[in-house]
């Protein structure tokens, strides 16, 4: 494609003085936004490829949570040899005493009347062996954890769509063979991989989502992205419930994915990413497709791209073509807002992930707990809709931890006795702390400039599963009477000091995303000094 002669190359931009005119035109309007107004800021095109991008969360829950269902802790009876004489099982079923003598149990009879087989009895995971249990749910957060950083980096040096359909794949791949594989290490190398899939597909979606949506309907879209992960929760208790064999519902979860394949020839390449890598032919195909099925028309969308390249090269560096997790941290404004919205994503992560557990230990049938559980985030998720929109994202987020932080500290006041008024401070907690994740999720989205906001939403998911990670371990505090007050006081005071640190991060609502690491760096910087300039103005006028 060509205009007035020439490619869209930036190696030719300003070849002559009427592309010398406009990059300095271009130059004064800092708020040129090429990629919205070629295609329209929502229609159409940007519903279809955001519904059909949005059934990724499906399995990204039912990977993430389906270990509830595939390795519960069974009742179990110590199995003794036939002809032993008199033993003496321990209370935990773990040994037996013959004539003074303890001998080790091998061999259990599990209560199988909910569950046929999991992993936990096909492998014996009980007593000595139960460490490796929690080694396979710790290596499943810590897949995610991978995938979002390797799948991130990925994505912003080969684009969005490729590393998207590659994780799907490698999500088809290894959750089959994780149905079948008959040795206990092989299944922890392929839990891993699948998580490490998961990971990527959670991050590679969601950044594709807001790179095609237009300033107003990223937290609509947002909000949409986050409620089929609830949904899918939600219908894992279904899930578990018809497949009770664990290799049956590994299957079952694994499967749908193949339907995601589709993505490689109905998901187009984010053409925000084909601009910042200089790829500008592709790009304008991306949005006269884009454009004609929104029916938008009169729009000459190359001349568009031009006048775009132009005031972006005056801005670019050297780094901004080489995205690293280094370049979060190299000035003081990134880093700051990276550190701070960071320690939110850690703190939702641990909040959500241990809550939901409070809420999973009332007691109960596990099937409706675990559907009560995913049903519970989803009016935390419409109530982020509405208060994104009308307070702000900085707001929304330091009003959710505010009241997730506290109905936990309140939960130290209640006594056990009054069980139902502690059910309803942890639906408190889980809806404050969904709607963190909402908002964090579109924080984060609009914060990070084009050339690393892979990078910066894969680190930022990560620290989301560092807190998951260390959420089980927070809960077990609480399980000893005596201190059945440290879980809660956790909960509750992490929350307030990620409440803290949003001072320190820039309201996105409404504002252009930022596109190179120039933009990243001042980002925030002119919101402060415009705030200054009023400031200063309405005090001369007095």
């Amino acid at each position: 494609m060509e205009v007035n002669g020439k490619e869209l190359n930036g190696k030719h931009l300003l070849a002559n003085e009427k592309d010398a005119e406009a990059a300095k035109d271009a130059n004064n309007d800092e708020e040129i936004d090429a990629v919205q107004r070629a295609m329209g800021g929502f229609g159409r095109w940007q519903i279809l490829v955001c519904l059909a991008i949005s059934l990724v969360k499906f399995p990204v829950a039912w990977h993430q949570l389906a270990i509830i269902f595939m390795a519960p802790q069974p009742e179990l009876r110590c199995s003794v040899p036939n002809g032993t004489y008199n033993p003496q099982i321990s209370e935990d079923q773990c040994s037996y005493t013959v004539n003074g003598t303890e001998v080790t149990c091998t061999a259990w009879e599990y209560n199988r009347d909910t569950f046929p087989e999991t992993i936990v009895t096909q492998w014996n995971l009980v007593c000595g062996q139960s460490l490796y249990a929690e080694i396979l749910q710790s290596l499943l957060m810590f897949g995610v954890l991978l995938g979002n950083i390797v799948f991130g980096s990925l994505a912003d040096r080969y684009g969005r769509k490729k590393p998207l359909v590659g994780s799907v794949v490698l999500q088809l791949v290894t959750g089959i063979g994780c149905a079948v594989v008959p040795w206990f290490p092989a299944l922890l190398v392929l839990k891993l991989l699948s998580a490490l899939a998961t990971g990527g597909t959670m991050v590679t979606s969601f950044v594709i989502c807001m790179e095609i949506v237009g300033t107003k309907w990223r937290a609509p879209i947002t909000v949409l992205y986050q409620i089929p992960y609830s949904l899918g929760h939600m219908s894992l208790a279904g899930l578990g419930y018809w497949f009770r064999h664990w290799q049956h519902l590994q299957l079952a979860i694994t499967l749908p994915s193949i339907i995601l394949l589709g993505y490689w020839w109905t998901v187009p390449e984010s053409p925000r990413w084909l601009l910042a890598m200089g790829r500008q032919r592709e790009a304008c195909r991306v949005l006269q497709r884009a454009a004609k099925l929104n029916k938008i028309e009169n729009n000459d969308i190359p001349e568009m791209i031009r006048k775009h390249c132009l005031h972006q090269s005056t801005k670019q560096t050297v780094t901004d073509h080489k995205p690293s997790f280094l370049d979060l941290f190299r000035t003081p404004n990134m880093r700051t807002k990276s550190l701070a919205i960071f320690f939110n994503w850690m703190i939702c992560g641990m909040g959500l992930f241990g809550m939901s557990q409070y809420l999973g230990q009332v007691g109960g049938n596990i099937f409706v707990n675990v559907a009560v559980s995913g049903g519970t985030q989803i009016p935390g998720n419409v109530v982020s809709l509405w208060a994104m929109s009308a307070l702000g994202r900085k707001t929304t987020l330091i009003v959710s931890n505010v009241v997730a932080g506290l109905a936990s500290l309140l939960l130290i006041a209640v006594p056990t006795e009054t069980a139902w008024v502690r059910l309803l401070l942890s639906c408190f907690g889980i809806v404050g702390m969904s709607v963190s994740f909402t908002t964090v999720y579109l924080f984060s989205g609009e914060l990070f400039p084009t050339v690393v906001r892979n990078v910066g939403v894969g680190t930022s998911s990560m620290c989301a599963r560092i807190g998951s990670m260390a959420a089980p371990f927070v809960v077990s505090l609480g399980r000893d009477d005596s201190r059945g007050w440290l879980a809660p006081m956790i909960f509750g005071t992490l929350p307030l000091i990620g409440a803290l640190l949003c001072y320190f991060l820039p309201e996105t609502a409404g504002c252009t995303l930022p596109e190179t690491l120039e933009d990243g760096e001042t980002f925030g910087k002119k919101l402060v000094e415009s705030d200054r300039r009023k400031e200063a103005e309405a005090e001369a006028a007095l």
